[in-house]
């Protein structure tokens, strides 16, 4: 089939139907709370056939505004945080209708899809079906085959990232299983390659079922249709469901309607946040099951993540495979953000150690979530980065959990920490009154110097050394330095080496962090 057409969409939906419908049970048997839904292959099945029975009512002339009926029936229908990202996928593609429906518009459409689909999800969790549609949108980027070809690249980039996501999420690798919503999201792509092609693809895919444990109901899955907001309000409905539980997306039709999906433990809540702001209609509430529990000794019983600001120290922890939350510069994470992180990690018990004290407040927030109530959370108030990578240097996993946590506090609680700023405005300080552009040294937050302005490497280096003089007055024998996004070119090597002139006794070590606050913070141990 050189181009699609309202037949061919009313095939895909059908045979979406048929392929589900054959998957429900083993895919609804792999499930992976709060990785997926409770059921996630019957949430799928019940989108797709009433996007495919709208579809049919309405008879539709052409491939677009098939596409775009399919898109309102599975958004009106969608169920389940599975159901909503499902509608989303096949509302991206009906974005796009417009001209041919070949090759290159089905490649563009899929990576608005993978747009459209990401951007409904509050936050996006790798290993999940989101991660699936991204590696399809990046396979099939740009290309300019014939229809077939693109859709079978799709589908065989889609069965392929399927048997990653274990390795992607700690929840998947305890289980042995892959992601149920993205096993629901190849075969939505091999039933467009059947079609399109005439030829289906081998639809065996191991799934790796294992038996379900004992659980019982400690959250519940939200769902309800949402007309008549304005759209401008949709961010602070998100950030709202947000703060009750997790798994929220807020995916609208394109019509004006919005499908809202939230896990959280106050129904009434989550169906107030929606009233506030427009009319709910066809709420559905339903029960969520605990994670199996693990059995003792039966693998990861524990895990240490991390909650930074800066872009290049979350990728310097991520490198030390450790689950890290990378918040922007000025911001707290939300609720979800945070029970997201806490869902990713392996093991009952999680400690947590965040990179300030406004980041200790937001961690200390979450902890005490009833959705996170199946975790034993432990939150290491830290006021620094550099009391975060303490930690981390002490943290040893063969020791008894209680005193690895203790080890870790007490290296975060002993470590110094000296910082450089760049003054926004003018201000007075206990040296002295600082100007718009000054070098502001602190030690443990209290302002020890003023370094006139402009800020260059050789100003920057002398007072660095001044602040790091003042706390090794005290002792030390580790000095750690991480760089800011603001910090001169040079900085790092300069201060290296007047610290081995001064204090040849001291170890150094040394990173770039993307810290936009400050360009220079310094710990010493």
């Amino acid at each position: 089939m050189r181009v699609l057409d309202a037949a061919a969409v009313s095939a895909w939906a059908a045979g979406c139907v048929r392929s589900l419908a054959t998957l429900r049970p083993a895919i609804d048997e792999i499930n992976v709370y709060p990785v997926a839904d409770s059921d996630t292959g019957s949430n799928m099945l019940f989108t797709m056939t009433g996007a495919a029975e709208e579809l049919a009512k309405a008879n539709p002339g052409d491939a677009a505004e098939a596409l775009k009926v399919l898109a309102r029936g599975a958004v009106a229908a969608a169920k389940g945080n599975s159901g909503v990202i499902l509608s989303q996928v096949v509302r991206g593609l009906a974005d796009r209708a417009g001209g041919e429906l070949d090759g290159p518009w089905l490649a563009r459409a899929l990576g608005h899809a993978d747009e459209v689909a990401t951007g409904a999800v509050s936050r996006p969790v790798a290993g999940t079906i989101l991660t699936v549609l991204h590696a399809v949108a990046l396979a099939v980027r740009g290309d300019t085959g014939p229809l077939g070809d693109v859709a079978e690249k799709a589908a065989k980039a889609a069965a392929h990232a399927l048997e990653k996501t274990p390795l992607q999420l700690p929840a998947l690798a305890r289980a042995g299983v892959v992601d149920a919503g993205a096993r629901g999201l190849v075969a939505v792509l091999d039933a467009l390659v059947g079609v399109v092609t005439g030829t289906d693809l081998p639809h065996e895919h191991a799934l790796e079922v294992h038996a379900a444990g004992q659980a019982g109901a400690y959250a519940w899955e939200v769902m309800y249709l949402l007309d008549g907001v304005d759209e401008q309000s949709l961010p602070t409905l998100r950030k709202e469901l947000s703060g009750l539980g997790d798994s929220v997306t807020v995916a609208g039709d394109g019509s004006g309607s919005h499908a809202v999906h939230v896990h959280c433990a106050d129904i009434g809540a989550a169906i107030e946040a929606g009233l506030a702001l427009g009319r709910p209609r066809r709420i559905r509430v339903e029960p969520l099951l605990t994670p199996t529990p693990i059995e003792p000794g039966g693998g990861i019983d524990r895990t240490v993540v991390a909650v930074v600001h800066g872009g290049a120290l979350a990728e310097l922890l991520r490198a030390e495979s450790i689950p890290v939350l990378a918040v922007p510069e000025g911001e707290t994470p939300s609720v979800e953000d945070m029970i997201g992180l806490l869902n990713e990690a392996a093991g009952r018990h999680v400690t947590v150690l965040p990179g300030s004290t406004a980041l200790t407040a937001a961690a200390d927030t979450a902890a005490g979530h009833a959705m996170a109530a199946d975790r034993d959370v432990v939150v290491i108030p830290c006021a620094s980065p550099v009391q975060v990578l303490a930690a981390l240097a002490v943290h040893d996993a063969g020791r008894r959990t209680n005193d690895d946590v203790v080890a870790m506090a007490e290296a975060a609680a002993a470590t110094r920490r000296g910082e450089l700023r760049i003054a926004q405005e003018e201000s007075l300080t206990w040296v002295g009154r600082a100007q718009s552009g000054d070098v502001v040294g602190l030690v443990d937050d209290e302002v020890v110097l003023i370094e006139p302005a402009p800020a260059s490497e050789t100003s920057v280096v002398a007072a660095a050394m001044k602040v790091l003089n003042r706390m090794l007055a005290l002792g030390g024998e580790l000095v750690t330095v991480l760089s800011g996004a603001a910090a001169p070119p040079g900085v790092a090597e300069e201060l290296a080496e007047q610290l081995r002139v001064e204090h040849p006794e001291v170890e150094l070590t040394s990173y770039a962090s993307g810290q936009a606050d400050a360009v220079l913070l310094m710990g010493v141990e």
